[in-house]
C-alpha cells in the first residue's frame, strides 16, 4: 500500500478523545477542541508603541508646554490642546485628542517645555498601536484542532480565557517483543541485544502529553502476547515493536487475531519499515487502534514517526496530524533507489542536507545524529548535490 492512503486510512480509523476544560496554562501541548474567539479588543484602547510625547494630531511643530505624564498602568486623566504633550511610556495610553508620538531622543526639554531636536512625528500615528491592533472582541483567534504551545497560550489569555476546551490525549500501551531483548542493558548475553525501541517509542508518545505505559519485553510466545494485549485492553492505542512481520517468530499478528481482532492493513511500501501492521479490536467504548511497528530500532522509529504519531495527533484533536515535508538542497549524492519509497536519515544546517553514510535499518548512532528525513519517491534516479529534495524534521540530533 502506498504511503499517502496508507496514512488516510489510519487516521481514518483514529478514536475520538472526550473533551475537557482546563485552566489555559494546564492546556499546554493540548489540541483546542472548538474555534476560540476573543473576549476583548487588544490593546484595548490606544497606545504608545515608544517612549516619548503625546501630541495632538498636526501639531508637529512644537514648541510644547509638558502637562502630565502616562504611564503604563497609570494613564493621563486628562485631554490635551493644541501646544501641549503629556510624557509617555511605551505600553501606555495615549491621552484624550493625541494622536502622535514624538520620540524621546528627538526632543530637548527645559523644565516643562520642550522642543524639537530631531525629525519629529514621521509619520502621523507611526508610534501609535490603535486600539484592536491585534484583535477585536468576537474575533476568531485560533482555530479547532490547533495545538496550545506558548504564544497561543498568551493569546487565549489576552483574548480574556481563563479556560480553554481541549481533548484528552489517547492514553497509549507500547509493547515491544522478541526473545532476544534483555531488559538490562548492561547485562546482555550475546545472543541478545538491549531493548531499546519501547524506551525510544514512549518518549515520541510522551511528547504530545499522552499517557504512556510500557509492556514487555514480551517473549515470541503466543500466550504471552495474547495476555500482554489483554493488560493494554483500557489503552486506546497500542504501539508494538517487533513481531510484526511473515516471519515463523514473528506472532503479533496471530495473538491479535486470536482475541478477535480485525487487521485493517498490513505492510506498506516504504523503506525502512514496509511490514506494518494496523488492526482495530473492540472493546467497551472505543475501538482501540493496534499498530504493530517493525523490530529493527530504525524502521520503528520511521513508522512511528509517520504512522504512530499522526493517528495520536488526530485522537487528541489535530486539524493537521501528518507531518510535513519541506524542500531543501542536497550537500552530498545520492543513489539511485528501487520500487519503495525511501525515507534516508540526514542532517540539516539549515541551507543543505547531507545524507548519513550508514542507512542499514538496525543503525541507531546515524538516527541519532540526524535532524530529517529525506523522502525520496520509488524509483528515483540518482540526485546530485544541489537538487532540491524534501525532507520530514524529525528534530532527533545534530543541530536539533
Amino acid at each position: 500500500m502506498a504511503l499517502e492512503e496508507a496514512q488516510a486510512r489510519l487516521i481514518a480509523l483514529a478514536p475520538t478523545m472526550p473533551v475537557e476544560s482546563l485552566p489555559v496554562e494546564a492546556a499546554h501541548g493540548r489540541y483546542l477542541a472548538a474555534p476560540l474567539a476573543a473576549l476583548r479588543t487588544q490593546p484595548p484602547a490606544d497606545l504608545s508603541a515608544m517612549d516619548g510625547y503625546a501630541v495632538r494630531a498636526g501639531d508637529y511643530a512644537g514648541p510644547w508646554t509638558v502637562v502630565g505624564e502616562s504611564a503604563a498602568g497609570h494613564p493621563f486623566a486628562g485631554a490635551i490642546a493644541t501646544g501641549e504633550a503629556v510624557r509617555i511610556s511605551t505600553g501606555a495610553l495615549m491621552p484624550a485628542d493625541a494622536r502622535s508620538v514624538v520620540l524621546q531622543e528627538d526632543i530637548a526639554r527645559q523644565g516643562d517645555t520642550i522642543v524639537l531636536s530631531g525629525d519629529g512625528p514621521e509619520p502621523p500615528e507611526k508610534h501609535v498601536r490603535r486600539a484592536g491592533l491585534d484583535f477585536h472582541a468576537g474575533d476568531a483567534v485560533l482555530s479547532a484542532g490547533t495545538r496550545i504551545g506558548p504564544a497561543q497560550t498568551a493569546l487565549a489569555l489576552s483574548a480574556g480565557h481563563a479556560m480553554l476546551e481541549v481533548r484528552r490525549p489517547p492514553r497509549v500501551a507500547v509493547l515491544d517483543s522478541g526473545d532476544e531483548l534483555a531488559v538490562s542493558p548492561d547485562r546482555c548475553a550475546p545472543h541478545q541485544i538491549p531493548a531499546s525501541n519501547g524506551a525510544m517509542l514512549a518518549a515520541m508518545v510522551r511528547s504530545l502529553g499522552c499517557e504512556v505505559r510500557r509492556i514487555g519485553p514480551v517473549p515470541d510466545d503466543l500466550a504471552a502476547l495474547q495476555t500482554a494485549f489483554e493488560s493494554a485492553g483500557d489503552c486506546d492505542v497500542v504501539i508494538t515493536s517487533g513481531g510484526a512481520s511473515v516471519g515463523d517468530h514473528d506472532l503479533v499478528r496471530p495473538a491479535l487475531e486470536a482475541l478477535g481482532a480485525q487487521i485493517d492493513f498490513w505492510r506498506v511500501a516504504i523503506k525502512p519499515g514496509k511490514p506494518l501492521l494496523v488492526a482495530t479490536r473492540e472493546r467497551a467504548g472505543p475501538t482501540q487502534i493496534v499498530i504493530g511497528l517493525p523490530g529493527n530500532p530504525v524502521s520503528s522509529f520511521v513508522t512511528a514517526f509517520l504512522f504512530a504519531m499522526p493517528i495520536l495527533r488526530a485522537a487528541a484533536g489535530a486539524a493537521q496530524p501528518i507531518p510535513q515535508a519541506f524542500a531543501a538542497r542536497l550537500g552530498a549524492p545520492l543513489r539511485a533507489i528501487g520500487n519503495r519509497r525511501e525515507f534516508v536519515r540526514g542532517l540539516w544546517d539549515g541551507g543543505t542536507v547531507t545524507p548519513q553514510e550508514v542507512q542499514d535499518s538496525g543503525a541507531l548512532a546515524s538516527l541519532a545524529a540526524s535532524n530529517v528525513l529525506i523522502d525520496r519517491a520509488a524509483n528515483a534516479p540518482a540526485a546530485a548535490v544541489g537538487e532540491q529534495i524534501s525532507i520530514y524534521w524529525i528534530g532527533n540530533g545534530g543541530n536539533a
